[in-house]
């Protein structure tokens, strides 16, 4: 068996995160007691991934839940309606964070007294998890039928274990594909300026002994030529109706050089990340964070003070630049408004 590390764990008065701010060094886990600790997790990069984040969003609602004290049920939904747009304000591009919260407050539309409402809260929180275990797993496998003859892959920020509830998403056919003693090579971009793909990644992939090979983002074109690089496989934070997808900072510019040297370009993510409320990637909202993390590396000023900084931490691949979009119902190609919606027909 091999080991595929967690990211997020309930307690009946807590939840544990992996503290993926203190990887590669330190293997921490933090003990987050109320709603304002999973908000600041969510928010600081302690807990990371677009899934890992609406697992652990969820988790905050049912312990802000708990920590009320009232019979008033109105009161109780009032006051979580108003928690739910608290943890939501934590990142705005990760759609995942508002499904999860959202189907938190629907899970509770009609219970009949406050202790059922808690008690649904953490029992839905927990079918989440469980679900994106099952999930992820699905997705590996049908990505894995994709890339069983390419063994040189390039990937870039993390979508593995640690960014959802087991294996993860674009990482989850190199854990599988391990279980079933089978090989891959992958090449890790290091995804500045928060580095999850040096910190991340390769951490742990080394942890379940895959064949990991770290470069710098702007080694990515050289590598691909150099080194025969068979596929890109990524995740998604927001795919819109039209397959427009939103992923870590730097995707973009690995789908045009796909395009350029001529090999697939994946994107794994759940339905969960699919929103189709959004019509196109020019409708996705993109988070900029702060200066420092450009102009700083661990605590060491490298920049000038007081230089102009951009800092979007995503951007968006066009529909057009994706090969094919791997699901955990299977695997879907262009035209992706088509394509997309009849995922979803089956939920209902």
């Amino acid at each position: 068996m091999i080991h595929i590390p967690r990211s997020v764990e309930w307690h009946d008065t807590h939840l544990t995160i992996l503290n993926q701010q203190a990887l590669p060094h330190k293997t921490e886990y933090l003990e987050l007691k109320d709603i304002h600790d999973v908000w600041n997790a969510i928010a600081t990069l302690k807990v990371r991934g677009a899934p890992a984040i609406g697992i652990a969003a969820a988790y905050g609602l049912a312990l802000a839940a708990n920590q009320y004290e009232t019979d008033d049920l109105d009161e109780l939904k009032q006051r979580l309606q108003k928690d739910r747009d608290y943890l939501a304000s934590a990142r705005p591009t990760a759609v995942n964070l508002f499904w999860a919260l959202d189907r938190l407050i629907q899970s509770i539309a009609d219970a009949s007294s406050v202790n059922e409402a808690k008690t649904t809260l953490v029992h839905e929180a927990i079918r989440i998890q469980i679900e994106d275990e099952d999930t992820c797993q699905q997705i590996g496998e049908h990505a894995l039928s994709l890339l069983k003859n390419k063994k040189r892959v390039m990937t870039i920020c993390n979508a593995g274990s640690i960014a959802t509830a087991r294996y993860g998403t674009a990482l989850a056919p190199f854990y599988i594909a391990k279980e079933k003693d089978m090989d891959f090579h992958v090449f890790a971009l290091e995804t500045r300026p928060v580095l999850q793909g040096a910190r991340l990644t390769t951490w742990e992939l080394m942890q379940a002994g895959i064949d990991v090979t770290l470069i710098t983002d702007n080694m990515a074109a050289h590598t691909i030529k150099t080194k025969n690089i068979d596929a890109i496989i990524v995740g998604a934070d927001r795919i819109a109706a039209n397959g427009d997808t939103a992923n870590k900072i730097g995707t973009f510019g690995l789908a045009l050089l796909a395009k350029a040297f001529n090999i697939p370009f994946y994107v794994a993510a759940p339905l969960s990340s699919i929103d189709l409320k959004t019509k196109t990637g020019q409708d996705i909202p993109i988070e900029e964070r702060s200066a420092e993390e450009i102009t700083y590396i661990a605590g060491v000023s490298i920049a000038p003070k007081d230089v102009n900084v951009y800092n979007p931490a995503f951007d968006v691949t066009p529909n057009e630049l994706i090969t094919a979009i791997i699901t955990e119902k299977g695997i879907v190609y262009g035209p992706y408004e088509q394509a997309l919606p009849r995922l979803f027909e089956s939920e209902h």
